[in-house]
């Protein structure tokens, strides 16, 4: 069966991670997203160490771009310009995370696109918004962190200093965010008609998400003093005496059962970790308690034990060790497919599982400019028409 997005057309004029990753998911649930790129290609072809010789494929942008086709083309020019045109009358959706005002000097602003395609669903994604003091600053990932509460809440317990996390996560949580406010706005269509615009800005979605346990203290208006900060204690990183785990304790029967597998039960009497409102403001001395255990035994017995004990645990694997763990082989997670130009590659499978209309990877991530041609066929240009676009440096087609 064909994804559950099939027949739709998606028109992917977006860079880097956070646009690109939210249409790679319309794609491999099974709709066309056509990306259109620059005649020098995405920026993040090119952004991270390539992978093939011609410099055209990084890992970063295959792991983005999978299963879209591609189009290269220059849109500040007149034939450009005209394409898009006759694309956006076909498409279903528009994605574009340009900075504010730039689809506008295209021609391409969302009211005027709108007006003209009323069941269009135009999303823009942005840093910050397209409000607000910081509307004009250039924005990556790093700088949302700093703004959104993600780097404080990584902050050094002795120092408290803050820290990034060491991936793009605002780029790629906004990508999700993204998804699923199109697969939603697509819905809405089929009940009304139209289309609409959605807006997604990075720092919002990340405050957003951040907001349910890491900003606890903050969320009864007049009680933010009085709050305990959830997130000033140790993490949950143990060291065993040939590795490392992670372990939960949150119920009174995970952490009984903790006790039990420390071969200490008499520690479940400590009134101090008594309760779970107990546990929560003795966090630090409860955590510390547990490393001293764990770090008396291998990861492999802790394991055995907490698991006996109905303890969440797990090891904590390192980034090499993560294709070949067991439970993630015997679900099948991690595919592998031919990727022209690079070799066999791997990517994990599309992690939404649908039972009829199956979400999948849809293909190796496209050539820059592989259907160019194609897709201008399509639209009614002859091969004329095509090779003088190229000749005028507005078209590139991958030879």
């Amino acid at each position: 069966m064909p994804g559950p997005l099939h027949g739709v057309r998606v028109l992917d004029l977006t860079g880097v991670v956070s646009g690109p990753f939210a249409t790679m998911f319309l794609a491999d649930q099974g709709a066309d997203v056509l990306k259109i790129e620059p005649i020098g290609g995405d920026i993040t072809r090119r952004s991270r160490a390539t992978i093939d010789k011609e410099g055209e494929f990084s890992a970063l942008f295959i792991s983005s771009n999978r299963g879209k086709r591609s189009l290269s083309i220059d849109v500040k020019s007149v034939s450009g310009r005209e394409v898009l045109t006759r694309l956006v009358a076909q498409a279903d959706v528009l994605v574009q995370n340009f900075r504010p005002g730039t689809m506008e000097r295209l021609g391409l602003g969302v009211g005027e696109l709108r007006q003209r395609h009323p069941r269009l669903i135009y999303v823009s994604i942005s840093g910050v918004g397209d409000t607000g003091p910081y509307v004009k600053k250039r924005v990556y990932d790093p700088i949302v962190q700093g703004l959104s509460g993600f780097a404080d809440i990584q902050s050094q317990p002795v120092t408290n200093r803050p820290q990034m996390i060491r991936t793009i996560v605002c780029d790629k949580t906004t990508a999700v965010f993204t998804a699923q406010a199109v697969a939603a706005a697509l819905y809405a269509r089929e009940k009304t008609g139209q289309g609409d615009h959605i807006q997604v800005a990075m720092l919002d979605a990340m405050i957003s998400y951040l907001w349910p346990e890491g900003m606890m203290q903050y969320t009864v208006v007049g009680a933010e003093a009085a709050t305990v900060d959830p997130n000033d204690r140790p993490d949950l990183v143990f060291k065993t005496s040939d590795g490392y785990i992670t372990a939960g304790t949150i119920s009174d029967s995970e952490w009984q059962g903790f006790c039990r597998a420390s071969g200490d039960p008499e520690l479940a009497e400590d009134p101090r970790f008594a309760t779970p409102a107990a546990r929560s403001v003795n966090a630090t001395a409860r955590i510390n308690k547990m490393a001293e255990y764990i770090s008396q035994h291998t990861t492999a017995e802790w394991l055995e034990r907490l698991d006996a004990a109905d303890v969440p645990c797990a090891p904590i694997l390192r980034r090499s060790e993560i294709i070949h763990n067991e439970q993630v082989v015997a679900r099948g997670i991690i595919a592998e497919f031919d990727q022209p130009k690079v070799g066999r590659v791997r990517q994990p499978k599309p992690a939404a599982r649908f039972e009829i209309n199956q979400a999948a990877i849809g293909g190796p991530a496209p050539r820059v400019g592989e259907h160019s041609r194609e897709v201008l066929r399509d639209l009614g240009y002859g091969d004329g028409a095509i090779d003088k676009m190229i000749a005028e440096r507005a078209l590139r087609v991958a030879v």
